[in-house]
């Protein structure tokens, strides 16, 4: 099988930064893509003025390729943070603020998953007040995502680089999906599964897949060691890939990598062009 049978969407908050956000859509098409996802754009705002909204949806429809996959805000990413639904305070009422923000620019773009990443751990906060937090700004996001007819996407990161991310494992970040689930009752929490992430926390990747397939929503890679592309590092992403097709996965994969010195259409080599718009029957 192969990368041939898979279906890629292009991360445009890590690739094709070297551009403009509003020229980005264009340059993926370009580059021969039908996809794309997007970490929330607008970093200091989860309320951005709807003239900035309108702009970026445009350059999405103008670029004639489908958005897949939108962050909630989650503070200053790329950044010191790591979301912001479990930090008290000002953090959770601009995630709150965001909520309906971003699932109704998702949903006028037809995008199908929404992204919330938990937050850091906060000096001087209890781990269970954050955590009770959590729930509540999950249980709504959910609801709005089942508003449009889309997934709640939680994801586990990796130790190395979020130390004070508390979701580090697929099995925490199943448990969060689990409990969001069971207070909502509608199902629609599921697993974002970052090979690169749980590879840097030192997971056995083919048991994670097997185990905690039937509960993810999206898929995101990259290379390790260096976060590239693959075929830059040592993990056999073609074969993971294989294993989680036959285990029953026929979402996107998401291509979060960083380009390095080979950006524009160049990061792309190790992916036949003919292979990047074939969507699996």
């Amino acid at each position: 099988m192969g990368f041939a049978e898979q279906r890629f969407n292009v991360n445009l908050s890590i690739l094709f930064t070297e551009l403009p956000l509003l020229e980005r859509p264009a340059a993926a098409a370009a580059a021969g893509f039908g996809a794309v996802e997007l970490w929330w754009p607008w970093v200091d705002s989860p309320t951005p003025e709807r003239s900035e909204l309108d702009a970026l949806r445009r350059a999405i429809e103008d670029a004639g390729v489908r958005l897949t996959g939108l962050n909630f805000y989650a503070g200053q990413l790329p950044g010191p943070d790591r979301g912001a639904l479990s930090v008290p305070g000002e953090e959770s009422a601009r995630f709150r603020a965001n909520i309906d923000v971003a699932a109704d620019f998702a949903h006028s773009l037809g995008c199908g998953a929404l992204n919330a990443l938990y937050g850091n751990r906060v000096d001087g906060v209890d781990p269970a007040e954050q955590d009770a937090l959590a729930l509540e700004n999950l249980v709504l996001a959910a609801r709005a995502a089942d508003r449009i007819g889309a997934v709640l996407l939680i994801e586990a990161l990796n130790k190395p680089e979020s130390p004070r991310y508390p979701l580090v494992s697929a099995p925490a970040a199943v448990g969060v999906v689990d409990r969001v689930n069971e207070a909502t009752g509608l199902g629609n929490a599921r697993f974002l599964m970052d090979l690169y992430h749980l590879s840097m926390n030192g997971e056995d990747l083919p048991s994670v897949i097997e185990r905690y397939t039937p509960k993810t929503g999206h898929v995101q890679i990259a290379d390790n060691p260096g976060r590239g592309a693959p075929g830059t590092g040592s993990l056999p992403l073609e074969e993971l890939l294989d294993q989680l097709r036959k285990a029953g996965y026929d979402g996107w994969i998401g291509l979060e990598y960083k380009p390095g010195d080979r950006r524009g259409p160049e990061s792309f080599e190790w992916l036949p062009r003919a292979a990047r718009r074939t969507p699996r029957p």
